[in-house]
């Protein structure tokens, strides 16, 4: 089972973008981050004419996260839970039945925490204390597990092309990445540096300064995996090429095969 992370950075304006990859790669599960739509806008058709199931968890013009499924999507529960006064739209689950057992996917778009210091790095930590609940709960299921989607974390050096210019970046700093290291201490795979530990590895660059043209990139979109999750990775690949197309969010996808 091919399951895919890609934040689109608009649903609307990234529509065709998102078509063709679907085309071209035919996922059987896709986690969509930065929709920014409200559920009721969002174009549910064309990803129904493809066989995919949708649920959305949207907001207007900012945030938002959807599942793309070619199966049934079970038990769909949306928020992060820990705060109710929470209105961000940054966090979507569902269980999925593979041919030889089912799997809790949990699509996830962390906040970017800029600047630092200051209420949205405060609101960043506070969101992965949270995440870092849910993730133990997920660790004591019974079923395979996985989080995956734009976690805003450089989580080393090598994941990022010039790391001297992130020091101070919310996405990097020391705080950032100990709050990371804490949830992958709960026994949690990061499935692609399980297959690939090679520096130069990124899944997004930025619109300015001709980011793209010299890879300068960072590597912020991951998949962590429960142990009964991480015992099924066939594979874990980032679609790079996909950055250079006409109209590219400033993400790629970032897949991984299950045997599930």
């Amino acid at each position: 089972m091919k399951i895919a992370t890609f934040n689109i950075n608009g649903i609307k304006a990234r529509l065709p973008a998102l078509l063709d990859w679907l085309d071209e790669t035919s996922p059987d599960i896709v986690l969509c981050q930065e929709i920014k739509s409200v559920d009721d806008a969002f174009p549910v058709e064309p990803f129904e004419d493809r066989g995919y199931n949708v649920a959305t968890h949207g907001q207007k013009s900012f945030n938002g996260v959807a599942i793309l499924s070619k199966l049934p999507l079970e038990d769909v529960t949306r928020g992060l839970p820990g705060d109710d006064s929470d209105e961000q739209a940054r966090w979507i689950e569902a269980t999925v039945v593979g041919t030889h057992q089912a799997c809790r996917i949990c699509g996830l778009y962390l906040p970017n925490g800029n600047p630092t210091p200051g209420p949205k790095y405060d609101y960043k930590l506070a969101w992965m204390e949270r995440l870092h609940a849910r993730a133990q709960e997920l660790m004591m299921g019974n079923m395979p597990a996985l989080m995956a989607g734009d976690y805003n974390i450089i989580p080393q050096a090598e994941d990022a092309a010039k790391p001297d210019s992130w020091r101070e970046d919310a996405l990097f700093r020391p705080e950032s990445r100990a709050a990371f290291r804490k949830i992958l201490n709960l026994g949690f795979t990061e499935a692609f540096r399980a297959r690939n530990q090679a520096p130069g590895q990124y899944s997004f660059w930025d619109y300015q300064a001709g980011a793209w043209q010299r890879n300068n990139g960072i590597r912020i979109d991951h998949f962590l995996l429960t142990p009964e999750a991480a015992d099924l990775l066939k594979d874990c690949q980032i679609d790079k090429a996909y950055r250079g197309r006409e109209k590219p969010s400033d993400h790629v996808p970032v897949w991984i095969e299950l045997d599930l």
